[in-house]
């Protein structure tokens, strides 16, 4: 049981009021209000032989406070005794006001010293749109049965502290609702460096008020708001905060175990919790705590940014000014949702511009912004003599900056002072000047204005010659703060990266050097591109992340000439763009790729406005505003295809276009003088992109691979017979998947084949063609001018009737090798046609792909006939076709034959059992031909592998591939399979672990 508590009210006056009568009522009902264990532990006489001075003392210090003052208030009443409830009810509200006003004083107190000047007119904005989304702050949300679990996450800066206090005023205010509600803040930035301690004591400096008054808060856990703040800053694993402490309410342990218990629910299991994290530590809390509601905290929208920088610059003009200069760079666009960001950037733009110098275009990144912040807070004042220059100092804050980045941490304590020599007057003049802010969580504690400066002063200890800093620190070095082992567990060094690489602009190191009178390094950017650019460890462009985190990097450095060096030898890249700033990002860097061959794009909606959706006056000027500010970036990107004569590959995948960047694009590829050799356009939006790049293509003589995929317009079709009908096309393989056409359009690209003699490969994947367009198609491989040597009708919705007009084509044409026909309902009667095609001489085909094509043991009868009759296919696939025990028996009837001249055989999933390995292994011992053979999928057992490996054990066997379903958990099957590579070495088992949706096993041996 909870600890018994004072009274929020003095008990004995009040009974003593009542009559012997009355006194005895009063008893008879307390009784059956108690619903546990209240009063079962005092024995009945001494409650009925007790006068009210004994009872006041019995309950006061024998029962719990919350249920004594509850039912109380409710005997009271049932005796119509409304005069000792209101009095008692007076009491409580009048500690419940005191509670609330010590409450309110320090939520004030913290306010006055961790938030920087101007910023009081948008603390209301901050929390006013989200304290909606939290049920404890919201009344017209209903609270559930069980205690909540609310998780406030969002970038640094961004108000969850100030949400989060802001509910703790709210909660308490709710006294309707709440019987005397209360709430305690914790510090995880002050509990990480606590020693071990009892629940009370962890709790007892959170408590407003004197600390008399934290038993009776915890008593009442239903009524209490515990908020536990960045939760990011604990450091300590998942694990150990999920450690069971079985509800020990007195047991000293260290602080952060008893912050797990509260999460876990272990202690106070009834309180509400609210916590607030950042994004990076999110994953390790969601492992904590269960169910939470989460509410992401975005900070300032975008209407609320401009109308802040419109009050702080006293104009639209130049508020709009401030804005676009925010959104045209990643950073400080995600910074500026942070208000003392907006407030930096006002600040800045409010300065004179010296010497004719823009600060737009000084404040284009983050680096800039903050950089000239920093040292605009030292500038002398017009008129004024210059002020004397922080030198020391400012490398004494670096040093504070860097250690805190290092131990992920935004909180220095006096120790942390000490340790590192830094005195508490060389922080003065920053503190002054609101760079640095005296933290109201602990005496003596200090924390950066916002977290993004914490990082720029921890990159500036670099230049600053961050060789002799502190304990350790030699050990920190830039190749280690980038590197990718270290980044994922430092979240904060990514950041400071991203600094250090805006700091290898030597006009800003400058900058920074003659603001403060310090020498500087200019050093920096040989290092970066030794860590980097030059590190094949690293590889900078080795994936699409790498990739994103590079751009990033070189264009916060804002100089072309590093940025040149940076991407000198680049020849692929692979970009996926989220959002505008990704594209500003790319488009800075990828106009100095001077050796590039392949470009990837991938473009997410939202970085052009969807034409379809822009609709109305408001979209389309929202259209027009996104349109000013992207396209001048997406021409620089497209400019890529002037400057490299080395591209021979684009690939535009999974892409979202609008019709203005269509056209940009399409300008550019017509008017470069390119060498595209191999284009492919996967599911491109808008639909008609597909006819606009048809048009640019047309007549390129370079252009030999197109692969056109994921088009439902039918306009497209046309354009690209053109294509093939020029005389100047060059095209060997053509790639057309689900594309939506008419039967006469598909005559119409037949007759095209026809006249066009370079392509050599056509693959219709997944269109629906009739029997009258399959019929065509033949007639156009029938045609002694058909070129074709690779052809695929996978998922073309053909039936057996088609098999007949193959199979004639079959026989005439002299030029086909490679025929796939998976996922096709071509039955056994289909097969049959095609064999009959298939057995005449002139018939050249080498790979037929028959996977998942409804084929039993007939089939497999017809494919045995024709492979011992010295046919000329080679490589057959019968992936996912139930051929059973019988058709099994007459394949390996075929594979016996000298005259077979099958290489490569896929049987993947075509229900082969451990009865038929018999009769496999007998024929792997005769066949001399066969190199690759694929039983993946099959469930062949102990037995059925045993009798294949003592066959290729005892054999000389021409196999060098063989592919298994292998159970890795028996060790006689792993014996096995040991015996036999040891004793052929050149036989390669493979286990199968492939996915036949994603990559057929027989694809890469059919190459487009």
């Amino acid at each position: 049981m909870v600890p018994a508590a004072q009274l929020g009210f003095n008990l004995q006056p009040l009974l003593e009021q009542l009559s012997q009568d009355e006194l005895n009522k009063f008893k008879s009902l307390l009784r059956p209000l108690s619903l546990q264990d209240e009063l079962q532990h005092i024995p009945p006489t001494e409650v009925e032989e007790a006068d009210g001075k004994q009872l006041a003392a019995i309950l006061t210090n024998r029962c719990p406070s919350h249920w004594v003052e509850m039912v109380t208030i409710q005997v009271f009443d049932k005796m119509n005794r409304t005069d000792l409830s209101e009095k008692a009810k007076d009491e409580l509200r009048g500690k419940q006001d005191e509670y609330r006003s010590i409450l309110e004083e320090e939520v004030w107190q913290s306010r006055k010293k961790n938030f920087w000047p101007e910023a009081s007119e948008n603390i209301h904005m901050v929390t006013q749109r989200y304290e909606t989304l939290v049920p404890s702050c919201n009344a017209k949300m209903l609270a559930g049965p069980f205690a909540q679990t609310v998780v406030l996450h969002g970038a640094a800066g961004v108000g969850k502290t100030t949400l989060a206090k802001k509910c703790m005023l709210d909660w308490t205010q709710a006294g309707q609702a709440r019987a005397r509600p209360a709430a305690l803040y914790l510090s995880c930035k002050a509990l990480s460096r606590r020693g071990p301690c009892t629940l009370a004591e962890l709790l007892a400096d959170s408590a407003p008020g004197p600390r008399g008054a934290l038993p009776r808060l915890l008593a009442r856990a239903r009524t209490l708001l515990l908020v536990i703040d960045a939760f990011e800053e604990l450091h300590v694993p998942a694990a150990a905060l999920a450690r069971d402490l079985g509800g020990d309410w007195g047991a000293r342990r260290p602080a952060p175990v008893l912050l797990g218990g509260l999460l876990k629910r272990k202690l106070l299991p009834a309180a509400t919790l609210l916590v607030t994290t950042r994004p990076e530590a999110l994953g390790e809390l969601r492992l904590v705590v269960e169910q939470p509601l989460l509410v992401e905290v975005e900070g300032l929208s975008e209407p609320e940014r401009r109308a802040y920088l419109r009050r702080q610059l006293g104009g639209e003009a130049q508020a709009r000014r401030a804005w676009q200069l925010m959104r045209s760079n990643a950073a400080l666009l995600r910074l500026g949702s942070a208000p003392a960001v907006c407030w930096m950037l006002g600040a800045c733009l409010r300065l004179p511009a010296d010497e004719g110098d823009d600060p737009g275009r000084t404040c284009r990144t983050a680096t800039s912004l903050l950089l000239r912040f920093l040292c605009s807070r030292f500038a002398p004042a017009p008129g004024s003599c210059p002020r004397p220059r922080p030198r020391a100092p400012l490398r004494a804050l670096c040093l504070l900056a860097a250690e805190g980045v290092w131990a992920q941490t935004s909180l220095f304590e006096p120790r942390d002072l000490r340790r590192l020599g830094v005195r508490e007057a060389d922080l003065r003049p920053f503190v002054d000047r609101s760079l640095l802010q005296e933290s109201g969580e602990c005496a003596g504690c200090y924390r950066f204005l916002h977290l993004s400066l914490q990082h720029l002063l921890a990159a500036a200890l670099y230049v600053l010659g961050g060789g002799e800093g502190g304990p350790g620190w030699s050990a920190r070095g830039v190749r280690r703060l980038l590197s990718k082992e270290e980044g994922r567990r430092n979240p904060h060094l990514a950041h400071v990266g991203r600094f250090l690489f805006g700091l290898a602009n030597e006009d800003r190191v400058r900058e920074l050097g003659a603001a403060f009178g310090c020498p500087v390094s200019t050093e920096l950017k040989r290092e970066l591109l030794a860590c980097t650019v030059r590190s094949p460890e690293n590889g900078p462009f080795s994936s699409v992340t790498d990739t994103r985190e590079t751009l990033c990097r070189l264009y916060e450095s804002q100089d072309e000439p590093l940025v040149k060096e940076a991407v000198a030898q680049v020849t692929e890249v692979s970009l996926h763009l989220k959002d505008p700033t990704d594209l500003a990002h790319a488009s800075f860097c990828l106009k100095h790729c001077e050796r590039l061959q392949k470009l990837c794009l991938r473009v997410e909606k939202g970085v052009f406005l969807d034409d379809d959706t822009a609709s109305g006056s408001e979209a389309q000027a929202a259209g027009s505003q996104n349109d000013e500010y992207v396209l001048p970036f997406w021409m620089d990107l497209c400019s890529v295809f002037d400057s490299n004569k080395d591209l021979v590959f684009l690939d535009i995948s999974q892409t979202f276009l609008s019709t203005s960047s269509v056209k940009i694009l399409c300008e550019k590829l017509s008017s470069a003088t390119h060498n595209l050799q191999k284009v492919a356009l996967k599911n491109v939006s808008p639909a008609d992109a597909y006819r606009d790049f048809c048009v640019v293509f047309g007549g390129h003589e370079t252009l030999t691979h197109l692969t056109l995929q994921g088009n439902d317009q039918d306009d497209m079709l046309p354009i690209l017979c053109e294509i093939l009908r020029h005389p100047k096309c060059n095209l060997q393989c053509l790639r057309l998947v689900s594309c939506s056409a008419s039967a006469q359009q598909w005559a119409h690209l037949s007759s095209s084949l026809e006249i066009n003699q370079s392509l050599t490969c056509l693959n219709l994947t997944a269109n629906e063609l009739t029997d009258e367009s399959a019929r065509l198609l033949c007639k156009t491989l029938r045609h002694p001018r058909c070129f074709l040597q690779r052809l695929s009708l996978e998922n073309c919705h053909l039936t057996e009737a088609c098999c007949k007009e193959l199979s004639s084509a079959l026989i005439v044409n002299q030029s086909l090798t490679h025929l796939c026909l998976a996922k096709n309902a071509l039955g056994n009667g289909g097969v049959k046609l095609l064999c009959e095609g298939l057995s005449y001489p002139d018939c050249q085909l080498q790979r037929l792909v028959l996977w998942y094509c409804s084929i039993s043991s007939n089939g497999c009868h017809h494919l045995s006939t024709l492979l011992q009759q010295n046919s000329s296919l080679t490589h057959l696939d019968l992936g996912l076709n139930h051929i059973g025990i019988t058709g099994l028996k007459f394949l390996c009837e075929a594979l016996k034959k000298p005259m077979c001249n099958l290489k490569c055989l896929w049987l993947w999933g075509c229900a082969i059992t451990p009865f038929s390995c018999e009769i496999l292994a007998s024929a792997l011992g005769n066949n001399r031909s066969l190199i690759s053979l694929d039983l993946g999928q099959n469930s062949l057992g102990y037995s059925g592998v045993k009798m294949l490996c003592n066959t290729l054990k005892l054999q000389n066997s021409s196999l060098r591939t063989l592919r298994l379903r292998i159970d890795e958990s028996d060790p006689r099957i792993q014996k096995l399979l040991k015996e036999v590579q040891e004793s052929d070495p050149q036989l390669t088992i493979e286990s199968d672990k492939q996915d036949p949706n994603n990559n057929r096993p027989s694809s890469h041996d059919f190459i487009f």
